[in-house]
């Protein structure tokens, strides 16, 4: 059926190129007739044919009606950011004037989703037409999808502040204000901010928003001149608080700007109208004195006024204090440990730090534990309550308590162990990070994406999630950004924060360049383009075409760093890319992706994975990435049918694994690739030892076959001794004649460290306890010792930083010992010989004497109780010896004859 529709179609387009017919002859039927091809074409499944033709046809013809048509909304439907061949049709008939077919065109096209080309054309042929309620329609749509569009926007607000509906109005005027700003327009700029001022005033975030957008795009003087109407307001309502923060902006952009430090002045007055010693203040910092700097000015202020009775201050050594008194130049303050302790002001205001009544610090020495303790960990589901207890009150209490601006690291320092401990925290911190990720009452700092802070008006998710693409510095974490924004229920991508972010990635495509962002770009762009598409107007890109220019598809794979990009790009490579299952195997080793293996089935190309496995296993020496996919091949797809036909047998899978064991140790020892070869190393081990693959084997082999791996296993200088002596036990459990090649009394020392787990978890117990509690105490104690000034006499900073170094070292040692440490099995133990977790008995020939001595780890030795480590001297001789044997012991250049009398298994 498909092979006479297209020799119909075929037909047509002879007839149309042969006759010449004019655009006179057209009318919407033919395009409707046109229409019932493609419905037979997407039936019968021939798209694909159809748009060759007709693409074959534009070459010689490139105005050909019906090919344009056909060929364009063939694209149109399979969502393909080129809309050349449809905006080339529509202009031909603008230029004919033959509006009715025009809107026929728009609207097939916007049957498909929004275009800024077909809403404008549109939107003309209603003013032809004088459909004024139509026109209207159009440019709210057109404005929702064009978002350089402002004029529109600025109509559409007028239109609806006509009407009364003041807040529609007022979301076209801030589309409008924004898009204003981009083009550099002030007076256009002027004009819309005071229609804002006067319809929606309250919205202090949005104007404090779009003030750093017009300094950045117009002038900063503009941003003044309009950020001082919003001060009037603030100052007007009693917002003291924000109308200091507006003055410090202004004096930010300006700090000669003499009003703005007048009425900085003048704020500070109405806000400390209380305080004792307020103009006090104000004259020891000059803040009203124009020869001193106004920024310097404001600190000195703000730290002096922070001292007055009933306030708090910290103290390194003296912790927590209330201030009692402020005379003159004296300041009395009741420390715990310290009460009415007197200082000089000037002394205070240097030495000690201001804090708030509600900081933590004061809470946690002013408050019962337990109350704490049930304040912070309690959830509280009423919004109310949840205001002065719970875990988002502990949230917003902690982020106040250091400038509003706290890390979960910062967090954790303040309320472990003190308030919470280390297993609460791990179920608290989960909890608290839902609240800051989903609860309106907080934010991102905009310099960094781990600082949050405490919102004094809720945040709306569109502005959470924009302030959080603008803090995260990496590109594929801001791709995952604006695909949580548009995949918010029900969102408008016509916010001015969703046209930033989505100009970030549209940047990129104009570069050209085949990088990893460039790529990514494209694979984004066209996935939202999918839903949208009215994104993908004006761009004009073809994935066969940016694939055939990458020299290196694995690197730029590997480089995709986001899973869903990896996938994306494997599935445009199916799509687009004749020669796919090849392509496919050249990734594999680097994709180690079950869809490609998935998808390479379902293509009847078994015989390609049965080939790449049996190159994996051959080509393993020479590329890390072979060996990745080895370790994936036999824990993902040993169980394929198809895998039987690779031949490879256990001794054969066991011989590789053991080689690529060996080959990973010297990689690791060569520092080349470390971390990579440190997680095959680790896969490879577990492989051979955990999953009890060795043993399996060893079970089942004959002697010549076991010689020939234990030989393979016992070259493997690197692999702990440990897995050697258990491997060696497994043999002679199951062989006990059987002889060990080159077997001599050698002693190793192991890579590893043999370990109790009682003793592993103490020592992981001692690092906690300094990681979570020493070094964040000695952090504090350093930054108040900084505080003190002149370092050369500061005694107290010394000592802060020798400790400092001891906890470092300290640290370092039990990371090195855990990260060594090897958890010993006490079911492995037997006693055929001497190993750790044995006791044995022996004769000393010397002096006749018997002596018992216990085999266990460095860890646990104990010499005064015969517990000594199997990597001492002494251990090192005995290890691995049978009852019976003699041995030689030299001390102190005397050597003592041995022999094994006994050998017993430790109670543990």
């Amino acid at each position: 059926m498909s092979e006479a529709l297209l020799k119909k179609v075929q037909e047509m387009l002879n007839e149309e190129k042969w006759t010449r017919a004019t655009l006179s002859n057209y009318s919407t039927n033919q395009f409707k007739e046109l229409d019932v091809l493609l419905k037979e074409a997407r039936d019968v499944k021939a798209y694909d044919e159809l748009k060759t033709i007709c693409d074959e046809q534009l070459v010689h013809t490139k105005n050909s009606i019906i090919a344009l048509y056909l060929s364009g909304m063939i694209a149109l439907s399979r969502q393909l950011i080129d809309d050349a061949a449809l905006t080339n049709l529509v202009n031909i008939f603008v230029d004919n004037h033959k509006w009715n077919i025009v809107k026929y065109l728009c609207d097939s096209i916007l049957i498909h989703g929004e275009s800024k080309f077909a809403l404008r054309t549109l939107a003309e042929c209603y003013k032809n037409d004088n459909e004024e309620t139509a026109i209207y329609d159009i440019w709210e749509r057109l404005v929702k999808v064009d978002y350089e569009e402002a004029d529109l926007a600025k109509n559409l607000g007028e239109y609806y502040e006509k009407q009364g509906k003041i807040e529609e109005a007022v979301d076209y005027y801030k589309k409008a204000l924004h898009r204003y700003i981009n083009k550099g327009l002030f007076t256009n700029v002027r004009e819309i901010w005071a229609k804002l001022i006067q319809y929606d005033k309250e919205d202090i975030d949005f104007f404090l928003h779009v003030q750093k957008k017009i300094a950045k795009n117009i002038s900063k003087d503009k941003a003044v001149l309009l950020l001082n109407d919003v001060y009037a307001y603030c100052k007007e309502k009693g917002d003291i608080d924000t109308a200091i923060g507006i003055c410090k902006i202004i004096l930010e952009y300006d700090e000669r700007d003499e009003p703005a430090r007048r009425e900085i002045t003048e704020c500070f007055r109405l806000k400390h109208a209380g305080h004792s010693q307020l103009e006090e203040c104000i004259r020891v910092s000059n803040l009203s004195q124009k020869y001193r700097n106004v920024h310097e000015a404001i600190t000195d202020f703000e730290k002096h006024i922070a001292f007055d009775k009933g306030s708090y201050v910290s103290h390194r050594t003296w912790g927590i204090g209330k201030i009692a008194l402020v005379k003159g130049d004296k300041i009395v303050i009741n420390f715990a440990k310290k009460r009415d302790h007197s200082m000089d002001l000037k002394m205070a205001v240097n030495a000690l730090q201001p804090i708030a009544k509600d900081h933590i610090w004061v809470l946690k020495a002013t408050w019962k534990p337990e109350k704490l303790h049930e304040w912070v960990k309690e959830e509280v589901k009423d919004e109310e309550e949840a205001k002065s207890k719970g875990i988002k009150w502990a949230l917003k209490t902690v982020i106040r308590s250091f400038n509003n601006a706290c890390d979960l690291k910062r967090m954790k320092a303040e309320l472990v162990p003190g308030v919470l401990s280390s297993g609460e925290w791990t179920t608290w911190s989960g909890k608290a990070r839902d609240i800051l990720k989903a609860d309106p009452g907080f934010g991102v700092s905009p310099d960094n994406i781990d600082i949050f802070t405490v919102r004094d008006r809720p945040i709306s998710i569109d502005e959470k999630l924009y302030n959080e693409f603008k803090a995260e510095r990496n590109f594929f974490e801001r791709a995952v950004t604006i695909r949580n924004y548009a995949a918010q229920k029900d969102v408008e991508l016509d916010s001015e924060y969703f046209t930033e972010m989505f100009a970030y990635f549209t940047a990129y495509l104009r570069t050209k360049g085949q990088t990893p962002e460039y790529v990514a770009s494209y694979l984004l762009v066209k996935d939202l383009a999918g839903k949208h598409p009215h994104l993908g107007t004006g761009l004009s890109l073809d994935f066969i075409d940016i694939f055939n220019e990458i020299e290196d598809v694995p690197a730029l794979f590997l480089s995709l760093k986001d899973a869903r990009f990896k996938e994306d790009f494997l599935n445009h490579i199916q799509l687009f890319v004749p020669d796919w299952p090849d392509i496919y195997i050249k990734l594999f080793p680097y994709a180690l992706s079950p869809s490609i293996v998935e998808r390479l089935k379902k293509e009847g190309s078994e015989d390609k994975l049965v080939a790449l496995t049996q190159y994996c296993f051959e080509n393993y020496r020479d590329h890390r990435e072979i060996r990745d996919a080895v370790v994936w091949i036999l824990k993902n797809l040993k169980d394929e049918p198809w895998f039987e036909k690779a031949g490879l047998s256990l001794e054969r899978k066991l011989i590789v694994l053991i080689h690529m064991l060996n080959i990973t140790y010297r990689e690791i020892e060569n520092h080349r690739d470390t971390a990579e070869n440190k997680k095959v190393n680790k896969q490879v081990y577990a492989l051979l030892f955990k999953d009890d693959v060795l043993n399996i084997f060893i079970d089942a082999a004959d002697p010549d076959t076991i010689t020939r791996i234990y030989t393979l296993i016992d070259d493997v200088k690197d692999l702990d001794p440990a897995d050697k002596l258990n491997l060696r036990n497994r043999i002679l459990q199951k062989h006990p004649a059987f002889k060990f090649l080159g077997d001599t009394e050698k002693s190793v020392v192991s890579r590893g460290l043999l370990v109790t787990m009682a003793k592993f978890e103490e020592k992981q117990r001692e690092l906690a306890h300094i990681m979570d509690v020493e070094v964040p105490l000695n952090s504090k104690e350093i930054g108040f010792a900084l505080s003190l000034g002149d370092l050369r006499e500061n005694a107290e900073y010394k000592a802060a930083k020798e400790k400092q170094g001891i906890l470092e070292s300290t640290v370092t040692k039990l990371k090195d010992e855990i990260g060594r440490a090897q958890l010993f099995d006490p079911a492995s133990v037997n006693t055929s010989r001497v190993f750790f977790g044995t006791k044995v008995q022996l004769i000393n020939e010397v002096s006749g004497k018997h002596e018992e001595y216990t085999i266990l780890g460095p860890w646990e030795s104990d010499p005064d109780n015969r517990i000594i480590s199997y990597l001492s001297p002494l251990g090192a001789a005995i290890l691995n010896k049978k009852v019976g044997e003699k041995f030689q012991f030299s001390i102190n250049d005397e050597k003592i004859s041995y022999v094994v009398e006994g050998i017993e298994v430790v109670a543990f």
